[in-house]
């Protein structure tokens, strides 16, 4: 068969991992198409170890794409980073999102988090992660959600995550941080947007609900509470609070210019901590404190500065 010249980007279904193949893609070129892979055992055990017969690993459509391989392939997390050695093994120029737990020799450029620790001289660097968020993605969340601009100003985005192996982030964080939110509202005003993700347990959801039921805005945790708001809140947001357990919504509350408070970015350990701290050093975020010190902020987007390395590394 010919080769598809139509690019590709490869993930394991973990929404983190999509949206990040998505966006790095998407930058490089708009058409690219998704594949979602399945990964079988014993590949996906040893993945991105390359074991006999590892061409069966990822069912029929993968196996049709070795076949007719695309010119380029992202790929992003460590069951398809096995996939992106076997596309570049038939003639890919594959680019791997996240530290492979290999030798990035295996790829032809790897892309990783400065906080991952790894260096190489086909290693990019970046601060965070990747995403979609810009100019353009804001403005189409407003447009989504036209109604929260009747909303009392300041309008407060709260980005709620939950607790990790790395981030203690407990009911006890909730606490901490919702005095001070109650503060802020009793001494300014406004409304606030609480967004919960699919880590945020079914307690702190009820609390957000109950803490905050006389005041204006929103709070959504599921489908059952409409359709998801992320978007136009961070489209809408004159502020955000983001819990220090995620680097991926602390990355894409900071490509927006509005000012970033992490609530006890201290309970962070590991690598995120590691991101955390280089974040506040830049002086891109704060930590969530008694009072807000708002002031516009230059957004900090990756995304394109990677798309850029990486189009003039293998194109």
């Amino acid at each position: 068969m010919p080769p598809d010249p139509t690019p590709r980007f490869l993930h394991d279904g973990a929404a983190g991992h999509r949206l990040q193949a998505q966006a790095l893609a998407r930058a490089l070129d708009p058409a690219a198409k998704e594949l979602a892979l399945a990964t079988r055992a014993p590949w996906s055990w040893f993945a991105p170890r390359r074991l006999p017969g590892a061409e069966a690993a990822f069912g029929e459509e993968f196996r049709r794409l070795l076949d007719a391989p695309p010119g380029w392939v992202v790929g992003c997390g460590r069951r398809p980073a096995l996939a992106t050695r076997l596309l570049r093994a038939r003639g890919s120029k594959v680019v791997q999102l996240l530290h492979p737990r290999l030798d990035p020799s295996h790829w032809d450029l790897v892309v990783a988090p400065e906080h991952d620790g790894l260096r190489g001289p086909n290693v990019i660097t970046l601060c965070g992660s990747l995403h979609a968020v810009d100019d353009a993605w804001l403005a189409d969340g407003r447009a989504a959600f036209p109604a929260f601009a009747s909303l009392p100003s300041p309008r407060t985005v709260v980005l709620l995550g939950g607790p990790t192996a790395a981030v203690r982030f407990d009911r006890g964080a909730f606490e901490v941080m919702s005095a001070k939110l109650e503060h802020w509202l009793a001494v300014g005003g406004g409304s606030l947007l609480v967004v919960g993700s699919r880590r945020t347990p079914a307690q702190l959801a009820a609390l957000s609900r109950s803490y905050w039921a006389d005041t204006p805005g929103l709070r959504w945790f599921d489908a059952s509470d409409g359709p998801n708001p992320y978007a136009g809140a961070l489209g809408w947001a004159d502020r955000i609070v983001v819990s220090p357990d995620s680097v991926n919504m602390v990355s894409e509350a900071c490509a927006t210019a509005a000012p970033v408070y992490v609530a006890e970015p201290g309970r962070a350990t590991g690598r995120i901590k590691r991101y955390l701290d280089d974040v506040l050093a830049r002086g891109r975020i704060q930590p969530l404190g008694k009072l807000p010190h708002d002031a516009a902020c230059e957004p900090l987007r990756e995304t394109p500065r990677v798309a850029a390395l990486v189009r003039d590394a293998i194109f």
